[in-house]
């Protein structure tokens, strides 16, 4: 995997990457368009974000979210290209079951693991609808850089917290809204989006398209909280050992303004 992959990606956003345009939302055409983004261009330009990394600057070696996963059973929200599973499988865990919008993506993530001596179940649906998978069987159920994509975040967490066993956790990670708001122009931060807009809009990148919104911090908290999620951590500070790694304007900004966040959840 290109290093620079967890960077790239986190600068998606309207204020940040290409041409954006508000657009009506219309689920169908949103994951029409984002699974054949993956499908075609996703890994060559955007890369892949993996555990162990959350996003830019945030690592589960560092903040152990996790813990000890040996003997449990584990459902990625997004899994793209199957490293992920792949490290929870070195890690131990005893079943591995993965969920992607793309049929690309889900056949790289099974040659992958193949390679790797792993095996898994995976699903290619968009994660907001019903697709076969177990209720009330995963002891973890985490998305790296994925929840971000659905077009209905209530209805994603519900159906999340269906997947739990009672007193299972969620984690995932996604870029951060202040970050999605603010450029760095001629040495400065600079307000260039509301942070309070939710719209739906769409970006052009690398002759293709992506459609995405930019919700605020609270619609998470209170998603997780209609779902029945009670918040056990959440992490926005940037790990200093890795920014300092790092010497671009990314990493720069990365020090004045959080650019990842991660959540920890446990279903009640």
């Amino acid at each position: 995997m290109n290093k620079d992959s967890i960077y790239r990606t986190n600068v998606i956003g309207a204020s940040e990457v290409g041409v954006a345009n508000s657009i009506d939302m219309d689920k169908n055409v949103i994951h029409k368009t984002n699974s054949f983004y993956w499908d075609t261009k996703g890994n060559d330009y955007l890369g892949a974000i993996v555990l162990p990394f959350y996003g830019a600057f945030v690592s589960e070696e560092k903040h152990q979210l996790f813990g000890d996963v040996s003997g449990k059973k584990m459902l990625e929200i997004g899994c793209g290209n199957g490293q992920s599973l792949q490290y929870q499988g070195d890690r131990k865990a005893s079943e591995l079951w993965g969920m992607d919008i793309s049929e690309k993506q889900i056949e790289k993530a099974m040659q992958h693991l193949t390679s790797c001596g792993l095996s898994a179940k995976l699903v290619c649906s968009p994660m907001e609808e019903e697709c076969g998978i177990p209720k009330d069987y995963f002891d973890f159920v985490y998305s790296v850089y994925a929840i971000g994509w659905t077009t209905d975040l209530e209805g994603t967490f519900r159906r999340i917290a269906s997947y739990l066993k009672k007193d299972g956790v969620f984690i995932f990670s996604w870029s951060h809204p202040i970050h999605k708001c603010v450029v760095a122009e001629n040495n400065m931060l600079a307000f260039k989006k509301c942070y309070f807009d939710e719209s739906w809009y769409s970006v052009a990148l690398d002759d293709g398209e992506l459609t995405l919104s930019d919700r605020k911090l609270s619609t998470y908290v209170n998603a997780l909280a209609k779902a029945g999620f009670v918040i056990e951590q959440m992490i926005e500070e940037s790990d200093d050992e890795i920014i300092q790694s790092r010497d671009s304007g990314f990493a720069r900004k990365a020090k004045m303004l959080p650019v990842t966040f991660v959540i920890k959840a446990r279903k009640l």
